[in-house]
């Protein structure tokens, strides 16, 4: 049969450094989000990959980080309006909270710097630069990270995240977001299964399947009236799906989407139902790393070895 993904794209201030008028609401509810979805998970005994922006695994740095190759400007808002916002910029209290959780989760990479691999400025070293930190500084708290989800699914240099030792990624969803998905799934059925596959740097790509947030505004607030929410809905039709199908249903989301009550109530909706199916059926609740461990190549070699710099890297 199949199973249910879940992959928590953890990245506080980092997803919102480079917008020039960053969105209060979702800036400041990263933390929040962060505790409430970690409890949410542990509550119903759910495992995810969550994948981190490895600067939050530091807890200090200077601001410039001088020798990264990023473009001029890059780290301008850390060390300018938010030099003293070390709440968006540092998070291993956060980070400690993932490792300590009862259930077994997948510390996954997120890049440095959210970093966007598929612009055309990004180039191969700057990518390069941005594998490599994720590593090193997961290698500081002890830690190997297998998988990579890219800043806003931009995905970009595959090439060199195999070269980085890196084994999954989650690629782009083969299905509509917002009130074209709610339609597909609805109307005319369509499975939001994917399938995993090797591709042609020898990586596990992973594709998503939904986006827990992809339906919100008044759109929501009115389906949720007359009828239900529909992201629960098509979440639950395809959890039914992965329990009786071949395939992988997989669901992301950022913390910082949980910004109220009704957030909450979505996620722990989707999770009890998850739990539920998983004891009265074959669905497994799998991480990133299991899905390539069951799909990809067996680690070999010193794809698994990371090195520290950490006085680069601070």
């Amino acid at each position: 049969m199949g199973s249910l993904v879940i992959s928590i794209d953890a990245e506080l201030g980092w997803g919102f450094h480079d917008l020039a008028d960053p969105p209060e609401s979702r800036v400041e509810s990263g933390r929040r989000g962060w505790r409430r979805l970690l409890a949410l998970l542990d509550r119903f005994d759910v495992p995810a990959t969550w994948a981190v922006v490895s600067h939050l695994m530091l807890d200090r740095c200077d601001g410039r980080h001088a020798d990264h190759p990023a473009p001029p400007g890059w780290f301008e808002r850390e060390r300018g309006a938010w030099a003293d916002r070390p709440d968006l910029r540092f998070a291993p209290d956060l980070v400690a909270g993932i490792l300590a959780a009862d259930p077994d989760h997948e510390l996954a990479a997120h890049s440095f710097s959210h970093v966007l691999f598929g612009d055309p400025e990004t180039t191969p070293e700057i990518a390069r630069e941005e594998y490599e930190r994720s590593r090193e500084i997961a290698a500081r708290w002890g830690l190997v990270v297998d998988s990579f989800v890219y800043p806003r699914n931009d995905v970009g240099h595959l090439d060199v995240l195999a070269d980085c030792g890196f084994r999954a990624y989650r690629g782009r969803s083969p299905t509509p977001e917002g009130i074209r998905g709610v339609a597909d799934a609805a109307i005319r059925d369509r499975s939001s299964l994917v399938h995993p596959r090797i591709d042609e740097f020898g990586l596990v790509s992973i594709p998503a399947s939904l986006f827990a947030f992809g339906f919100e505004g008044r759109l929501r607030s009115i389906a949720e009236s007359v009828w239900t929410d529909p992201i629960v809905a098509r979440a639950r039709r395809g959890i039914d799906r992965a329990a009786t199908d071949d395939g992988v249903f997989h669901l992301w989301l950022h913390p910082n989407n949980l910004r109220a009550t009704r957030d909450d109530d979505r996620m722990a909706a989707i999770l009890e139902y998850a739990a539920e199916v998983r004891a009265e059926s074959a669905l497994e609740i799998e991480t990133m790393g299991e899905v390539a461990d069951r799909v990809g190549p067996s680690r070999t070699g010193d794809r698994n070895e990371a090195t520290t710099r950490t006085e680069r890297i601070i």
